[in-house]
């Protein structure tokens, strides 16, 4: 799950990491109030979307373009004005892709005197199963790019969940960035703080970037993300309550409410599978005939009828080209997903091909519901076949 950066502010406020002085507006009539809050000096106006690039992107209204989605500004009048021509835009980014998201928030931040910046994370080594705290002198640039031309410049150090945080491990890394005397104090405290956070939040990612070191010494994060791990939610109900599902795919959120595991991608041939592996290796074999697949879609172990015709609903609203339904029946019984397409089949008029590969626990069953329904169904011996019967169909069908 992502939450928003002032969101993540805010915990990272409680958790006792510096930030600059914000305030959100949502609304015409909070842009207005913005006035009575605002003091002479710089601030920066920054649109609230789950994506990367805000900066580097651009926000238009009614086709305008009225500028990027990350300003500063000079004086509380500037402030307001681009908070106003921010609010309602449609935001585009390297992330977005050009359909863009609506910005429904805008933050409006003290500007802070950075001296130098620097990047910092905690993230999960899932190779030694622990918290891996990583950190950078080439803050404010995306870690990826710092990885492939310098990775030198990216320190890191591993933390034993037995053991917890010590002491070291943010003072060597402190050594690493150039801090000394109150300065390596200062970064010793923001990492365990950090690493409290990502650890009792059930975080998967936690990131400062850029954390700076303002003019008077001090360390202050100017921007950060939060991500958290699903699985955790459970157990962190406040957390929950910060979702943000308008920032997220309707389909995806749809399917989420039925225990499916659906994922869109940018490709019009839907998958329908069983397990997550085998999810995966449907669209590598896919890819490797040609096609593009639509999504990841995993109706889990314990699929029931409904949820089949549910999440095939699903791939139909997102006008696919067409569908592999590629199922090996082991917990999930071949027979209970014939009867969900049958099911799903029986409400619409299919006007795309659909290619069905089933094997295992009770396939000729399966096999022979589908062909007593009459219902317009490739069948498949196996997944290569389907693979290329579906791609060539779709193909077809351009």
């Amino acid at each position: 799950m992502k939450i928003h950066e002032y969101q993540a502010k805010g915990l990272f406020r409680e958790a006792g990491i510096p930030c600059p002085e914000g305030h959100l507006v949502t609304s015409s009539a909070a842009i207005d109030e913005l006035a009575a809050k605002l003091t002479p000096g710089i601030w920066v106006v920054k649109s609230q979307i789950h994506a990367g690039g805000r900066g580097k992107g651009r926000i238009t209204m009614a086709g305008v373009d009225t500028g990027g989605g990350v300003r500063v500004t000079k004086g509380p009048e500037a402030a307001i004005a681009a908070a106003r021509s921010m609010l309602g835009g449609t935001l585009v980014t390297l992330q977005t892709g050009k359909a863009g998201k609506q910005v429904n928030r805008v933050l409006v931040e003290a500007g802070v005197d950075i001296a130098s910046e620097f990047y910092l994370a905690a993230i999960i080594d899932r190779e030694t199963a622990r918290v891996a705290i990583m950190a950078s002198t080439e803050g404010g640039t995306e870690i990826e790019e710092v990885a492939r031309t310098t990775p030198e410049k990216i320190h890191t150090v591993r933390i034993d969940p037995l053991l917890g945080y010590r002491s070291y491990h943010g003072r060597s890394l402190g050594l690493k960035l150039g801090f000394q005397g109150d300065v390596l104090k200062q970064f010793d405290t923001l990492v365990s703080n950090l690493y409290t956070l990502f650890v009792g939040k059930d975080c998967s990612l936690a990131e400062i970037n850029p954390l700076v070191l303002t003019s008077q010494d001090q360390l202050v994060a100017i921007d950060g993300k939060l991500n958290f791990d699903d699985n955790g939610l459970y157990r962190q109900g406040a957390l929950v309550a910060l979702r943000d599902v308008a920032e997220e795919e309707p389909l995806e959120v749809e399917a989420a409410e039925f225990q499916l595991n659906y994922i869109k991608l940018d490709g019009n041939i839907g998958c329908l599978v069983n397990g997550a592996g085998l999810a995966m290796a449907t669209m590598d074999i896919i890819k490797a005939f040609g096609g593009e697949p639509a999504n990841f879609l995993d109706v889990g172990g314990t699929a029931t009828p409904e949820n089949v015709a549910r999440s095939f609903r699903i791939m139909l609203r997102d006008k696919v080209a067409g569908i592999f339904v590629n199922v090996f029946g082991g917990i999930v019984r071949c027979d209970v997903v014939a009867r969900g397409l049958v099911e799903a089949l029986g409400e619409v008029q299919l006007e795309i091909p659909l290619v069905v590969r089933l094997e295992g626990n009770r396939k000729d069953e399966a096999v022979a519901l589908l062909a007593e329904s009459g219902l317009p169904i490739i069948t498949a011996e196996n997944m290569k076949d389907g693979a290329m019967k579906i791609v060539s169909a779709c193909q077809a069908g351009n």
